[in-house]
């Protein structure tokens, strides 16, 4: 189980990214900001939503290449969610988004040293949030009564309704964007599996 979530996507990557920022912050060749790093985390949660709801999620593109990322980023998981290649974000399109998050932290905060501090916390986040999302598509049933609930969460976006449940790790951004309904008072979409047709 755990050999397959490292072979696939960029999970080996962002694992290599947070143990060597980690000894970084150990040997002290970068301080480290705790108050950073849990800011950082929240701005990927805040992120995972607006992302899959806004872009993942965006009407089909015109253009043929735009389509194709827009495949292979979300709408192929959608057509066979339990399929692995399929689950995870690739290289190409983690990497980048890592570094627009270093980019955009610098921009703000006009200090490099915390601005790796809240990079690392959406980076921690990132891989939180592909682990939960491959556990949501396995045949494992988690050990806590929360992992247990996201998982049911998460499916219900992928064989109940995709116009909502938008949240992966967790539901409180599905309540603050009004997405978040109660299962049984959700009609089952016709078009959960195809969902650029229901667009």
């Amino acid at each position: 189980m755990i050999g397959t979530f490292f072979r696939h996507g960029s999970n080996a990557i962002l694992a290599l990214g947070i143990v060597g920022a980690v000894v970084a912050f150990v040997i002290g060749a970068v301080p480290f900001s705790l108050v950073g790093a849990l800011i950082g985390a929240a701005v990927f949660f805040v992120s995972e939503y607006t992302t899959h709801r806004f872009l993942f999620h965006a009407p089909p593109s015109k253009i043929p290449f735009v389509l194709k990322l827009q495949h292979k980023l979300h709408y192929d998981h959608h057509i066979d969610p339990p399929q692995i290649d399929l689950l995870f974000l690739p290289w190409w399109f983690v990497v980048p988004t890592v570094v627009v998050y270093y980019a955009v932290f610098l921009v703000v905060v006009r200090s490099p040293a915390l601005a790796v501090s809240l990079a690392f916390g959406s980076v921690c986040a990132l891989f939180y949030y592909e682990w939960v999302h491959y556990i949501a598509h396995i045949p494992f049933n988690p050990v806590t009564p929360f992992g247990r609930y996201v998982k049911k969460y998460h499916l219900w976006h992928h064989f109940k309704n995709e116009h909502f449940w938008y949240g992966v790790t967790n539901p409180s951004m599905d309540f603050a964007g009004a997405t978040y309904r109660d299962v049984d008072s959700v009609d089952r979409s016709t078009t959960v599996r195809e969902i650029w047709r229901g667009m």
